[in-house]
C-alpha cells in the first residue's frame, strides 16, 4: 500500500502501547482485590454495552498493569465474525475497571496519534480487511493475537489532518448518537403504550364496552394444509420477540421423510419451542405458500379478531414469559403446544377496539422503522466518508 502524499505508514506497535488484558485462574495466590472488568460482551461496534458488567478479582499488585483509562482504545481478539477487531475508546464510565485477556488496550502516542483517527482506521475497510486477512479462522469464528495487531499498518497523516479528520467524523458520531437516543426514546415508548393498550389500563377515545374473559381457541383455528416433505419446501422460520416471519436460506436441506405444511398469508404463525422466547409472528404476503413443520404450527384468524392485535399481546414478555405452566418437556426444550396454546385464557376487547388499537401501535412501528431505516441511511453514508477520508482520497483543508 502507497501512502498518500504526506503520509506515512506505521505498525500499531510504533505509535501506541498494546496491553493484553486479565485471565480467570484459579490458581492465583497472594492478596486480591475485587474489581469490575470489561469482557467482549461489553465492547460493541463504537461503544459499550455496560447493561451488564461481571467483577473478578486481581491480585492487588497487578491492578495497575490491568487497568483500562480514559482515551484507551478496547478492541475484542475475535469470536464471532462481526466481534473481530470490534472497538471503542474509553472514557472512564467506570472507574478502576480491568479488562479479559480477549480484549486488547490500545494506548495511543498523542504526540503523533489521535486516539479518535486510530480508533475510526480499525473500523473502516483498511482496519477490517486487515484484521480478517490474518485472523486464525474456523467455521463462524475468527481471532487475531496480540503479535498480528502491533503489526497492524496505520495510515499516518500529519496529526493537525488526524484531528480535522476525526473532528469531522465526530460529527457524524454526534448525529448517530442523537438518532439512537430518540429510537431508544420512541422505542420505550411504544412498550408502555402496548402495555397500557393491550390489558384496558388505558382506553382509546370513544370505547366503553366492556373487555371479556376468553381463548384464544374462540378466534384461531389451527392450520393443516398438506404440503410437501423437506427436500422441496420452501421454509419458514420465525425470530424470537416478535421480530417477524422469514425465509429460510438452507432450502434444499431436509428429508424426504418430514411432512411440511402449506402457510398462507395473513395466518398467526409460532415456534412450539421457543414459544416462551416470544418466538410469534404473522406470515406476510411475500411468503404465501412457504411451509413449515408442524413445529411451526400456523392459525386462521377468524373475523371476531384483528390478527395484529392479537400479535401485539402475545410479543409482551409480560404474557410469553408467564406461560411456562402450559409448556411441556424439560427444562432446555420446553414446548408448547396448539391445544395448550388455543386453551390459555385472555381478557379482550371487541374486534372494533382490536383494529383501533392495533391501528396506533401500527402508527408507533412505522415511527420507529423510519428512523431507523434513517439511521441506516446515515451509518452508511458516515462509513463512505471515512474511507475516503482515512485513505486519503479526500484530503481535508487545514
Amino acid at each position: 500500500m502507497k501512502p498518500p502524499k504526506g503520509w506515512r505508514i506505521r505498525t500499531l506497535e510504533e505509535v501506541a502501547e498494546i496491553q493484553t488484558g486479565l485471565s480467570k485462574s484459579s490458581s492465583r495466590t497472594g492478596e486480591f482485590v475485587r474489581l469490575p472488568y470489561l469482557r467482549v460482551a461489553n465492547v460493541q461496534d463504537g461503544h459499550f454495552d455496560l447493561s451488564e458488567v461481571k467483577e473478578i478479582d486481581v491480585p492487588t499488585d497487578s491492578v495497575d498493569r490491568f487497568r483500562v483509562r480514559a482515551g484507551d482504545l478496547l478492541l475484542t481478539e475475535g469470536g464471532d465474525f462481526d466481534k473481530l477487531g470490534r472497538g471503542a475508546i474509553w472514557k472512564g464510565e467506570i472507574p478502576n475497571c480491568v479488562h479479559q485477556n480477549h480484549l486488547f488496550v490500545v494506548r495511543a502516542d498523542e504526540s503523533i496519534l489521535d486516539r479518535r483517527f486510530l480508533a475510526s482506521q480499525t473500523q473502516a475497510g483498511h482496519g477490517r480487511a486487515y484484521f480478517q486477512s490474518c485472523s486464525k479462522q474456523s467455521t463462524n469464528l475468527a481471532s487475531i493475537n496480540s503479535t498480528q495487531l502491533r503489526q497492524f499498518p496505520v495510515l499516518l497523516p500529519p496529526l493537525p489532518e488526524q484531528q480535522k479528520i476525526a473532528d469531522i467524523l465526530g460529527m457524524w458520531d454526534e448525529a448517530l448518537e442523537k438518532l439512537d437516543a430518540l429510537i431508544a426514546a420512541k422505542a420505550r415508548r411504544k412498550q408502555a403504550l402496548m402495555q397500557q393498550l393491550l390489558t384496558g389500563h388505558r382506553r382509546l377515545p370513544g370505547f366503553s364496552t366492556p373487555w371479556r374473559q376468553t381463548t384464544f381457541g374462540q378466534f384461531l383455528t389451527e392450520s393443516r394444509i398438506e404440503g410437501s416433505d423437506g427436500l422441496t419446501a420452501q421454509k419458514i422460520t420465525v425470530k424470537l420477540y416478535g421480530r417477524g416471519v422469514f425465509a429460510k436460506q438452507e432450502r434444499m436441506i431436509g428429508s424426504t421423510n418430514t411432512k411440511y405444511f402449506i402457510r398462507r398469508a395473513g395466518q398467526l404463525i409460532y415456534s412450539k419451542l421457543d414459544f416462551l422466547n416470544g418466538a410469534f409472528g404473522i406470515i406476510p404476503s411475500e411468503l404465501d405458500g412457504y411451509e413449515s413443520t408442524l413445529d411451526l404450527p400456523s392459525f386462521d384468524v377468524k373475523p371476531s379478531a384483528d390478527v395484529r392485535w392479537l400479535l401485539a399481546y402475545l410479543v409482551r414478555p409480560e404474557f410469553y414469559e408467564k406461560q411456562v405452566g402450559a409448556a411441556a418437556g424439560g427444562r432446555i426444550a420446553r414446548r408448547v403446544s396448539p391445544h395448550e396454546f388455543l386453551k390459555l385464557r385472555l381478557k379482550v376487547p371487541d374486534v372494533t377496539e382490536q383494529r383501533a388499537i392495533a391501528a396506533v401501535l401500527d402508527s408507533a412501528d412505522t415511527e420507529l422503522r423510519l428512523l431507523r431505516q434513517q439511521r441506516t441511511a446515515l451509518d452508511h453514508q458516515k462509513r463512505g466518508l471515512m474511507q475516503q477520508l482515512l485513505t486519503g482520497k479526500i484530503r481535508v483543508p487545514l
